[in-house]
């Protein structure tokens, strides 16, 4: 029975692989996205719309804020003061402290003001604040910021900066899939989701001026966008993570390594407002029918239960739902596991399986029931019944005239003693 298994869950896997590669398509060829990474995902059901190069590591840039983002959230309240590090005047334009506003090592800034100077102004100074607060060095701040990308399960990311900063660094990496789960992470804290969606904040140190700060994201409150962050190095190319919410269903879209093209700077903004077109207009393709035959199992019974002689029957599976994925450029992993059943207790509306579809990391499972019940074994062996019961009413019909052949005998005998 093992070696039996073995072999059918063999030629189930080869079955699955071979029957679902028509669905999977360059998804790259629908859109014609500068981006050379993109994603799109229903933040709902989690299933993966869009997908191109979503696995290749890229330089993310400032899109990495959102990570740091997610740790400030989670480690302090909105009135906690953050104490500006001289080093935070090194950084890099954008900052807040050479392109806003000077601002005196020491200074404090609410964790309320430094998360909107994060997300909207994209501010790599504050950045360097919050890891500096958080982590007591930056270097503690980075592992929390890779120890919650594994908790995250963003298996292809490897951070070295809380603000993406890459220059002299080569291993400052994740993928368009990782970031889209960073998102959907990011919209579920309510800080850091309502952040996103702002469109400007007055925001100031403890001791300076007041200043007003704009989010980056040009296409906030467009047909749908409901928040997003954006990037760029030479290294990243133009970058933007963004949510989209429409009829109550929300998708987060990602594109990487788009162009930058000065001084409109609009591609990356088209390359993700397509994307998000795209994807809620995309609909799912059957990939296993309902009602057809899918696979199937041999079982051994007894032609008369507990009895002999020994037979198998062919056990034809199905589902009774349609199973459906979108067309991507994923390749579905099916694969089927029937369980031990006795042929005398087959019901066509009890299942004797599961069916497991997986792309990428998400996986559902559908009851395999099977397409003949046991009134099927009858049909099949109705032959073999008629002649046995032909026997038995054959085989009684007998005793009983021996019976009554006895009993006229004994009756006769009687008289004659009288």
């Amino acid at each position: 029975m093992k070696k039996l298994k073995k072999i059918i869950a063999s030629t189930l896997i080869f079955t699955s692989i071979f029957s679902t590669t028509v669905l999977a398509k360059e998804a790259s060829e629908d859109l014609n996205l500068i981006g050379t990474s993109a994603i799109s995902v229903d933040l709902e059901t989690n299933d993966i719309i869009y997908a191109k190069n979503i696995d290749n590591q890229m330089f993310p840039a400032s899109v990495t804020k959102l990570m740091t983002a997610l740790l400030l959230a989670e480690n302090k309240q909105k009135n906690d003061l953050l104490t500006y590090p001289k080093e935070a005047l090194n950084e890099a334009p954008f900052s807040y402290g050479l392109n806003v506003h000077p601002v005196t090592p020491g200074d404090t800034f609410t964790a309320a003001n430094a998360m909107d100077i994060l997300l909207l102004y994209s501010g790599n100074d504050i950045a360097y604040m919050i890891a500096k607060n958080i982590g007591g060095t930056v270097d503690n701040f980075v592992k929390m910021m890779n120890d919650k990308a594994k908790e995250l399960k963003m298996t292809n990311t490897h951070f070295v900066t809380p603000n993406g900063l890459d220059d002299n660094i080569n291993d400052h990496l994740t993928t368009s899939y990782d970031l889209s789960i960073l998102l959907k992470a990011v919209m579920d804290n309510e800080w850091t989701s309502s952040i996103l969606g702002k469109k400007e904040s007055e925001v100031k140190s403890t001791n300076g001026p007041t200043a007003k700060v704009e989010n980056r994201n040009k296409i906030l409150g467009e047909n749908g966008n409901i928040g997003g962050k954006t990037g760029y190095t030479e290294k990243a190319g133009r970058c933007l993570a963004a949510v989209y919410e429409r009829d109550g269903r929300k998708i987060a879209t990602v594109v990487l390594n788009s162009e930058y093209n000065l001084p409109e700077d609009s591609k990356v903004f088209e390359d993700v407002a397509k994307l998000a077109d795209y994807s809620y207009n995309a609909e799912k393709k059957s990939l296993l029918a309902k009602d057809t035959e899918l696979e199937s199992k041999t079982l051994k019974y007894n032609v008369f239960p507990l009895l002999g002689p020994e037979r198998t029957i062919r056990v034809p599976v199905t589902v009774k739902e349609d199973v459906l994925a979108y067309e991507t450029s994923l390749e579905p992993e099916v694969k089927y596991e029937l369980n031990d059943v006795s042929a005398w207790k087959l019901n066509k509306n009890k299942p004797i399986g599961k069916v497991t579809v997986k792309i990428k990391d998400t996986i559902n499972q559908y009851d395999l029931y099977p397409t003949i019940s046991k009134m099927d074994l009858v049909k099949q062996n109705i032959i073999v019944y008629i002649v046995v019961l032909a026997i038995i009413t054959a085989l009684i019909v007998i005793i009983l005239k021996f019976i009554n052949k006895r009993k006229d005998r004994k009756r006769r005998s009687v008289r004659f003693y009288r």
